[in-house]
């Protein structure tokens, strides 16, 4: 099975045209195309499983820059996604007290600005 990476797609495709695009090539397990949470429109990209490498390998020589809708396609192979830090809030560390400068972040909670005018805390560890 090879998990491949589906950039600038044209944002009026949906999962079941992105899955016939790909099964012209071989064997699709899932077609998947991201949608935004809040607008639920397409952010222009999805992953695409396709059943063996090797048309998985098929499907980049085939389809990566290929015209669709307008725009080149961009397809390789889906790198494993990064660990980021979960639950909600703008980023990490907070800026300090008086005019610091911010802290950096971990996981859980970071390193706070420095007091009246100092320049940062150090990194918060994964939890504290």
């Amino acid at each position: 099975m090879l998990n491949l990476y589906v950039g600038n797609l044209p944002y009026s495709m949906n999962d079941q045209e992105l899955n016939d695009l790909f099964s012209e090539i071989g064997e699709v397990q899932s077609a998947r195309v991201m949608n935004d949470r809040e607008t639920g429109r397409s952010r222009g990209f999805g992953f695409v499983e396709m059943k063996n490498e090797e048309e998985g390998h098929a499907a980049i020589e085939k389809l990566n820059g290929q015209d669709c809708g307008g725009r080149g396609l961009v397809v390789n192979e889906a790198r494993p996604r990064e660990e980021r830090p979960r639950g909600g809030g703008f980023g990490g560390g907070g800026g300090g007290g008086r005019g610091g400068f911010g802290g950096g972040g971990g996981n859980r909670g970071g390193g706070g600005g420095g007091g009246r005018g100092g320049f940062g805390g150090g990194g918060g560890g994964n939890r504290g």
